[in-house]
């Protein structure tokens, strides 16, 4: 649509229609000068005055003829250039009436599918060709069915997702009955997309280099994206790698882009190891714990939780609780956000936004924390007297986990993810022993059922969820009395695979030889 010219009504001519408005007023200054070089024939040939006298020169014209002749072309160009306008301005009143007769329709849609399936908060955003009245959140349907927040102003209608998204899925998105601003005749503004196949990144340690690859879930496309003598942990972002390789028994910290290239490294609080590394998307952060290499009695410290931007432009800050340092002996980020709850060696467990200014904030005692929710903020914590709560982070609220149904036992591990969590269980015999493992998946109302089960000689070592809580990642080491450890400072031991599970048919799918799956908020602890 053109924006030069002008229309009838709101609606500005098309480009068409001023071209046909160029060529009409043309073609009236061509017969314009042709009057001017004389009259046509009938036979279509111009008409030369001759003279009776061979030698004699053309007449001229009388001077009033040539007056009147040029007068009369005016007269006639003005007419036909008045017709064309008064027939766009026609063709011009027509178009903006029926504009006024149409509902609203989509002039242009904004979605990123990839993005969408490896964090909550992406958003489809729909521009009208017009403004529109107010769009209530009972308007818009999404399905598959996911939660979303919407935020409508002028001719933009905006669908959060406040969780990510499957992959491989078709999703429709209708904004039903919309309407222009002012009133007038409703519409309904419709689009869909399908999201990618999920890919993720896999470590897997071995007597050579160690290496990092990216991998489709049959893991039979991976390529090696990063390699090393001695790879320790790592997490991945929607733009990075942050990777902890070790040298000379000391942990170095390495950001890098995806694909390996672009590689620089962080600046640590010393020469010490690194453990439980772990990264915040929505605050640009890597966290870890951190000792000094040497230590002793009187000397060195050992186990701080530091924080740090990704981007290398500020120092490593270690978290003080009053003021002082101490040592951590579990932590995550919320997911989702920039905070992080930590639970110290005395049993105090706390909250903080390294990015606010609120500092530390006391959230009890505790003995275990188990988990963490995406997007409500919530913590799964078990107290010194041995019950497990959902405990709200927010305000310090906090009602007893649900049983399991069956009743499975307490967990080791709990995973939540949207709609579900994935739990860890041993089983024991009628004197406690443990004599089995088996990770189940449980719904909000406590409904549980298995999707793996081990025997007392294999072993799990770590559980992750896919961002949406499509898949379920669980690593295992098998044959344990037969499985000698590795000599890293991170010890795991040499032969380890992780199973995914489709959780939403309970189906296995693969067997990948590797472990710390990039879906995994921290790596396994053996």
């Amino acid at each position: 649509m053109s924006t030069d010219g002008s229309g009838s009504g709101d609606q500005p001519l098309t480009r068409a229609q001023l071209r046909a408005a160029r060529e009409a007023a043309a073609r009236a200054e061509a017969a314009a000068r042709a009057e001017d070089a004389g009259v046509t024939s009938d036979a279509g040939r111009p008409s030369v005055p001759v003279s009776t006298d061979a030698g004699a020169k053309p007449a001229r014209p009388a001077e009033s003829e040539t007056g009147a002749r040029g007068r009369s072309r005016s007269r006639r160009f003005g007419t036909v250039v008045a017709a064309v306008l008064g027939i766009l301005l026609l063709v011009g009143g027509c178009l903006s009436a029926a504009s006024l007769l149409q509902g609203p329709r989509i002039a242009a849609v904004q979605v990123d599918p990839k993005q969408a399936i490896e964090s909550s908060g992406s958003r489809v955003i729909l521009t009208a060709n017009q403004p529109l009245a107010a769009i209530d959140e009972s308007q818009v349907t999404v399905e598959p069915a996911v939660p979303f927040t919407i935020d409508a102003a002028g001719r933009s209608v905006g669908i959060r997702f406040t969780v990510p998204l499957d992959d491989s899925t078709r999703y429709s998105v209708r904004v039903a009955g919309a309407q222009r601003a002012g009133g007038g005749p409703s519409s309904d503004l419709a689009t869909a997309f399908t999201t990618p196949d999920s890919q993720a990144f896999l470590l897997q340690r071995s007597d050579k280099d160690d290496t990092i690859f990216r991998t489709d879930l049959t893991g039979e496309k991976g390529v090696a994206v990063f390699s090393a003598p001695r790879i320790d942990d790592f997490r991945a972002t929607a733009t990075r790698l942050v990777v902890a390789v070790e040298e000379d028994d000391r942990s170095r910290l390495l950001v890098m882009n995806r694909d390996g290239s672009g590689e620089r490294e962080l600046k640590l609080p010393g020469k010490g190891i690194v453990s439980t590394l772990q990264v915040s998307e929505r605050g640009d952060l890597v966290g870890y714990t951190y000792s000094d290499a040497e230590l002793t009695e009187t000397s060195g410290r050992a186990s701080l939780l530091v924080t740090q931007p990704l981007s290398g432009k500020g120092d490593p800050r270690i978290v003080k609780v009053a003021g002082k340092e101490v040592g951590i002996d579990d932590w995550q980020f919320v997911p989702d956000t920039s905070s992080l709850v930590f639970l110290d060696f005395d049993g105090a467990l706390s909250v903080e936004d390294p990015t606010g200014d609120a500092g530390v904030q006391p959230m009890g005692t505790a003995a275990q924390l188990l988990g963490v929710a995406r997007g409500t903020f919530t913590a799964i914590v078990e107290r010194a007297t041995g019950e497990i709560v959902e405990l709200n982070l927010t305000d310090g609220s906090e009602k007893p986990m649900p049983s399991t149904d069956p009743d499975y036992g307490p967990p080791a591990d709990v995973v939540p993810y949207p709609g579900g969590a994935l739990q860890l269980v041993v089983q024991r015999d009628e004197v406690g022993m443990p004599i089995g493992q088996k990770v189940i998946t449980v719904a909000p109302d406590g409904a549980a059922e298995p999707i793996l089960e081990l025997g007392d000689d294999d072993a799990v070592l770590q559980t992750c969820v896919s961002p949406s809580g499509q898949y379920a990642a669980v690593t295992v080491t098998p044959d344990l009395t037969d499985n000698p450890y590795d000599e890293l400072l991170l010890p795991l031991p040499k032969k380890v695979h992780t199973e995914l599970i489709d959780l939403r048919s309970g189906k296995p799918l693969s067997t990948l030889s590797g472990f710390d799956l990039s879906w995994c908020h921290v790596g396994p602890q053996a």
